[in-house]
């Protein structure tokens, strides 16, 4: 017979220590996401309107923040100890659950995504909850977040019983509000693991270029592979390449150490807030429409791609860019206007990417995109290696 102290551990959690890294329960989790933001272009790609992009990016916009609440929890609390392990297989199941329902969220699966979405978001308080009994600063960030969680949750119940414009009101207003919360009701009682931190949000730009790669795929299926698709194809790869290395070369890698180097409280938990949790927000829907755009190419290679499919592709880019700029704003306090001029180059080619053969379209996006990395690449050499050298030894 189990003792009290026995049952008692089974429903504490354990916490991370410093050098605590992303483990396999989490990685699993974010398995999920990927069929989320599959939906998600899905939903566009199916309805190239404004109205459909409006709508994937709300949904998008939805969902990242649901995962970005387990991101701040799983860098507090090992989710592989004790009864924490079953809740994330729980929650995983509710958001399958959201991502099923995604394509109909507007329509008649709306009430079934609140609910699925509902649990996501309650089991995410929950196990909060337990991490704080002996925390009271921890307890009232909780608390704050449960409110303005409710508050988002009871909105997108709210929209699953209306339609048109309200309905779209209704979700805005549910994201801005709920996503608003952290920056409202402070930040000077969470915890997190720097390294961990960084490297869980890293990992999601992996997945959403990994969604990019598959929405060139999804896009070629039941095609003839052709010398134009082949084109389109290593045009596509090119694109998703240089994503990656405008990323990964040195952005991320200075924002991990910026994290790391920051006072721990109320200075490291603001840039955690602004750079990961809200600002690779653009960063992810930049990508995602960027794949929505490669999705279109490869099924209209050598036929313009239209209004709203071409604005996703170049503008897709254009954010994508911005929340770099910002990003590095806020954890250096540089203004990267290089990144500045190559989104504005991309926006303004929206006007003539419309008239001219997709796959020349995703080729100028490769070549505004490669042409600023050789630039940086030249322009900034030395310290891009001196940075490079410094961080490798730390």
């Amino acid at each position: 017979m189990s003792t009290p102290g026995h049952r008692a551990a089974q429903v504490t959690t354990t916490f991370r220590s410093e050098d605590a890294s992303v483990k396999s329960l989490e990685l699993f989790f974010d398995l999920v996401v990927v069929l989320a933001l599959t939906q998600c272009t899905a939903l566009m790609a199916k309805e190239p309107t404004w109205q459909g992009l409006a709508k994937g990016l709300l949904i998008l916009g939805v969902v990242w923040w649901a995962w970005v609440g387990y991101a701040w929890l799983t860098s507090v609390i090992d989710p592989e100890e004790g009864l924490v392990r079953i809740a994330m297989f729980t929650a995983m199941a509710a958001l399958l659950l959201v991502a099923l329902c995604i394509p109909r969220a507007f329509d008649e699966d709306g009430l079934l995504f609140a609910v699925g979405y509902a649990f996501v978001r309650g089991m995410h308080i929950v196990l909060f909850v337990l991490a704080s009994r002996e925390d009271p600063a921890l307890r009232r960030s909780v608390t704050g977040l449960a409110v303005s969680t409710a508050i988002g949750v009871g909105l997108i119940f709210a929209a699953s019983a209306t339609d048109g414009t309200l309905q779209d009101a209704l979700w805005a207003a549910a994201l801005v509000l709920d996503a608003g919360g952290p920056f409202f009701f402070g930040t000077e009682g969470w915890q997190l693991v720097p390294g961990h931190f960084a490297e869980r949000h890293s990992g999601m730009i992996i997945i959403a270029l990994g969604e990019s790669i598959v929405a060139i795929g999804v896009g070629a299926d039941g095609l003839e592979i052709d010398a134009g698709v082949v084109l389109a194809s290593v045009l596509g790869m090119a694109v998703v390449a240089s994503l990656w290395w405008l990323y990964f070369d040195i952005v991320a890698l200075v924002a991990e150490r910026r994290l790391h180097h920051a006072a721990p409280g109320r200075e490291r938990n603001a840039i955690a807030r602004d750079s990961f949790s809200y600002l690779h927000f653009p960063m992810i829907a930049g990508i995602v429409l960027i794949a929505l755009g490669l999705k279109k190419t490869l099924s209209h290679v050598g036929d313009d791609l239209g209004l709203v499919p071409v604005t996703a592709l170049l503008g897709g880019g254009a954010v994508y860019l911005l929340a770099h700029v910002a990003f590095r704003l806020r954890n250096v306090g540089r203004f990267s206007s290089h990144r500045v001029v190559a989104a504005a180059v991309l926006v303004a080619f929206v006007p003539a990417g419309h008239r001219i053969p997709a796959a020349a379209t995703v080729g100028f996006v490769a070549a505004v995109l490669i042409g600023l990395i050789v630039y940086e690449a030249v322009r900034f050499s030395e310290l891009r290696s001196r940075l490079r050298r410094d961080l490798a030894r730390h």
